[in-house]
């Protein structure tokens, strides 16, 4: 009988989830929901010391915000309940007792300062020290010690961690859904701590242990655990069940837009864009730091980018929802190598989602920003600003900042446009312009556009000669669209205030 597929995410609340994270959690939603199985959501917060305020709602909130729904976890419970490490303390004490019992682990009472002493002396001998088979029988372990001397320190409460006992010279293969086959001799690994003084457990044993009770069958991860999985390896043999050990999948790394190096907060503040799927206030600082909601991406484009780097559909299509990715995601299409991170990609992502969306479902993004900046306009103009801008821009918010001169009046003219484009008789043309379209009743801008062309074959003028100071009158400077939309944008009154305006700001600069 096949097994039904269990993933899991499993992030630490340490600080903001990074859009690493976002997709390693998007590429579990995906081949869950490809193969009908579950996706759970695991917090694992052993690492007291680093946890974050907020941080775990910030995780919750960014994945919801993505599109990103869970069968299972912290937040909406299950059958395998808890899903957050902390709260599942006594349960991992059973398999360390199961470990120390096998002889697959033990005590270590070595203090801090002891641990630093020797990796001084080592460094002294220019060697680098690592707690293991050639090291362990000098330090102050269970291995080393008499059974009366550990028993003595247990009952005096000294502080102790407990390891895994890493055999020597065995070689331990890892088969990597990404990778292929891994081999590593255990002779490169250390006797990892298990058990923390504090009495909680470390990732390693928390992850195997939660894995192997909670059926997990594919574990789904970035690159940087792949040098943790021989141990986890080991880990499930010790534990007698190997058989039930998950399918493994390294991803590969979201690099540096140079290329060179993984992706991080500062390549984001260098560069002017964001690493993190939401807006992240740092609870100790106070630092914020920018993030795609509140940059003006859509969820969708954020996902669609984020499929896509790192794995590919087989095809030329680039735009796809989520079903799409769902129907066509595979892991056997994840690339071994890093992906490299393109700014100006992502906000193409978004400007193709954004040409596609429902016109009044822009609007209605459109007017909350009006209204934010105290600007008072109808829907229906609204509606016509952003079909005349949706093509040109890549986010909503541009569409506000580019369309701000409809609704102030420029005090200003561009003088060096002035200088460079207007002649001796620019005034006198325009105020011909406003007798001809000064008795119009229809304001239309296809009206408006045949109309006034028609004026200026008959006058024998180009329409740089009239065109150019026009959008110069009514804008400002030579920006905008078509100049008949900016006229009915506008509309007649104001239409005709600002060409008066023009003229006189012209005719006073030209003199």
């Amino acid at each position: 009988m096949k097994k039904t597929v269990r993933v899991r995410f499993a992030p630490s609340p340490t600080g903001p989830l990074h859009i690493g994270g976002v997709r390693t959690a998007l590429y579990n939603y995906l081949f869950a929901k490809k193969n009908k199985g579950q996706f759970i959501l695991r917090i694992e917060d052993t690492d007291q010391k680093r946890l974050v305020e907020g941080a775990e709602e910030y995780i919750i909130s960014s994945l919801a915000w993505a599109g990103i729904t869970f069968d299972e976890g912290v937040h909406v419970g299950g059958k395998y309940s808890p899903y957050k490490q902390s709260e599942r303390s006594e349960i991992y004490k059973k398999y360390i007792h199961q470990l120390l019992n096998a002889g697959h682990a033990y005590y270590a009472f070595d203090t801090p300062e002891e641990l630093d002493q020797v990796r001084n002396e080592f460094q002294l001998k220019k060697e680098t020290f690592q707690y293991d088979a050639k090291t362990r029988m000098f330090l102050r372990n269970s291995l080393s010690l008499s059974k009366e001397e550990v028993k003595e320190l247990i009952e005096k409460n000294t502080p102790y961690v407990v390891r895994v006992r890493i055999p020597e010279d065995e070689e331990i293969v890892v088969n990597d859904l990404i990778r292929g086959e891994v081999r590593v001799s255990s002779s490169l690994l250390d006797d990892k701590v298990l058990f923390k003084s504090d009495g909680l457990p470390t990732y390693h044993l928390a992850n195997v242990v939660d894995d192997y009770l909670m059926e997990i069958t594919h574990v789904i991860r970035g690159e940087e655990w792949l040098p943790s999985a021989p141990l986890h390896v080991l880990l499930y043999k010790f534990l007698d069940c190997a058989e039930k050990m998950p399918a493994f999948a390294h991803l590969p790394l979201i690099l540096k837009p140079e290329g060179n190096g993984k992706l991080s907060k500062r390549d984001g503040d260098k560069h002017g864009f964001p690493v993190f799927p939401k807006e992240w206030k740092d609870p100790v600082t106070k630092e914020i730091s920018s993030g795609y909601k509140e940059s003006g991406y859509f969820p969708e484009a954020f996902v669609n980018m984020l499929a896509l780097l790192g794995w590919n559909s087989g095809t030329e299509q680039e735009i796809f929802k989520m079903e799409e990715l769902i129907e066509l995601f595979s892991i056997e299409r994840i690339n071994k190598s890093g992906a490299k991170f393109d700014p100006e990609k992502s906000k193409w992502f978004n400007q193709q989602y954004l040409r596609k969306k429902d016109i009044k479902e822009l609007t209605i993004l459109l007017m909350d920003l009006f209204k934010k900046k105290n600007i008072v306009v109808t829907f229906e103009k609204a509606e016509k600003i952003c079909s005349l801008y949706r093509e040109r821009v890549n986010f909503i918010s541009e569409i506000e900042e580019q369309s701000r001169f409809l609704f102030t009046r420029p005090i200003h003219l561009d003088k060096n446009i002035i200088q460079k484009k207007c002649k001796s008789n620019t005034t006198e043309l325009l105020e011909k312009l406003i007798n001809h379209i000064f008795g119009f009743d229809n304001w239309q801008s296809g009206f408006l556009h045949e109309s006034i062309n028609a004026w200026l074959v008959s006058n024998e003028l180009s329409a740089g000669q009239v065109m150019l100071p026009l959008r110069l009158a009514l804008v400002g400077e030579l920006k905008g669209p078509e100049v008949f939309d900016i006229l009915e944008l506008l509309g007649k009154d104001e239409s005709l205030a600002r060409i008066k305006n023009g003229i006189e700001f012209i005719r006073k600069s030209i003199q």
